[in-house]
C-alpha cells in the first residue's frame, strides 16, 4: 500500500490545496477551515436559508390574503357578480372591458376608493414582488455570509430585474 501522501506531486508534500506554511507551494491559498469554523459557516448558511424561506412564505401568504380580501370587496359592492344573485356574469367579471387599475396612480385611485379590483392588483402586485424581495435577501445573506463575489453577481441580478420592471413600461 502506499502512501497518499508520498506521491510525485510538483506542487509538493502538501499539495495544490494547502497553504505554503502547511507544505503547499501556492503562497496565498487558504487554511483548511477548523471544525469550530465550519460550524459558525454552516449556521450562517442555515440562518440564510430560513430568511429566504421565511420571505417567500410570508410574500405568498400575504398576498393571497389580500387578494382573497379585493375578491370579497368586489362581490361586496358587486353582488351582480354572484351565481347566487340570479345570473352568472362570470363572462362580464373576466372581460376586456372590466377595468383593473394598470398604473400605480389609478391604483392609488381604485385603493382610495375602496375598490376590490385595486385590492386585488395590489395582491397580484405582492406576489410579483416577493421573488424581487427574495434577490434582496439574497444580497443581504451573502454580505452575510461573507462571500463577496456571489453578493455582487446576485446584486446585478436584483438590477437587472428591477430595471427590467421599469424598461417594461418604456
Amino acid at each position: 500500500m502506499t502512501d497518499p501522501s508520498a506521491t510525485s506531486d510538483p506542487q509538493g508534500p502538501g499539495g495544490p490545496d494547502r497553504p505554503a506554511s502547511e507544505g503547499g507551494s501556492r503562497p496565498g491559498r487558504r487554511r483548511p477551515l477548523r471544525p469550530d469554523e465550519v460550524a459558525v459557516m454552516e449556521r450562517r448558511v442555515r440562518n440564510a436559508e430560513l430568511a429566504i424561506s421565511l420571505v417567500l412564505r410570508v410574500g405568498v401568504l400575504v398576498s393571497v390574503a389580500v387578494i382573497a380580501a379585493g375578491l370579497g370587496l368586489m362581490f361586496a359592492h358587486h353582488g351582480e357578480y354572484l351565481p347566487i344573485r340570479g345570473h352568472y356574469s362570470y363572462r362580464e367579471l373576466t372581460s376586456r372591458s372590466t377595468q383593473f387599475p394598470h398604473s400605480f396612480k389609478s391604483l392609488g385611485h381604485s385603493l382610495a376608493r375602496g375598490e376590490g379590483r385595486g385590492v386585488i392588483v395590489l395582491g397580484v402586485f405582492i406576489l410579483i414582488l416577493t421573488p424581487v424581495l427574495r434577490v434582496a435577501v439574497g444580497v443581504v445573506t451573502f454580505l452575510y455570509e461573507k462571500d463577496l463575489p456571489m453578493a455582487l453577481v446576485t446584486l446585478y441580478v436584483l438590477v437587472v430585474l428591477v430595471g427590467s420592471f421599469f424598461l417594461a413600461g418604456a
